[in-house]
């Protein structure tokens, strides 16, 4: 991924996401939707064939609208973290599982 700045003003930030398409882009943007500092989330994307998501985030009052990024990052990764932990323990549960059967 590559993030392009179009905009950092202020409480303002627009950014471009090279390489991303809606699934990255809602996830993120609903991690940042639980962020109550902020004004206004949203993304768009023109044409998934030949455009790039473009994300634009509004803070109330002084808050960065780049911490606020970051901070939904981290919940992502977190929650991320989480899923995989999940899937590897199901996927084990599922190996053993199939290991009693042929036994």
């Amino acid at each position: 991924m590559k993030i392009n700045v179009l905009k950092h003003e202020g409480n303002e930030l627009r950014i471009e996401l090279v390489g991303e398409g809606h699934s990255f882009c809602n996830a993120l943007q609903s991690a940042l939707l639980k962020d109550e500092t902020l004004d206004f989330v949203g993304y768009s994307i023109s044409h998934p064939l030949v455009s790039h998501p473009t994300i634009y985030i509004r803070t109330k009052g002084r808050r960065d609208p780049w911490r606020a990024l970051l901070d939904a990052a981290e919940i992502l990764r977190k929650n991320l973290g989480q899923i995989q932990k999940t899937f590897q323990e199901a996927w084990k549960d599922e190996v053993s599982a199939d290991e009693d059967r042929t036994e």
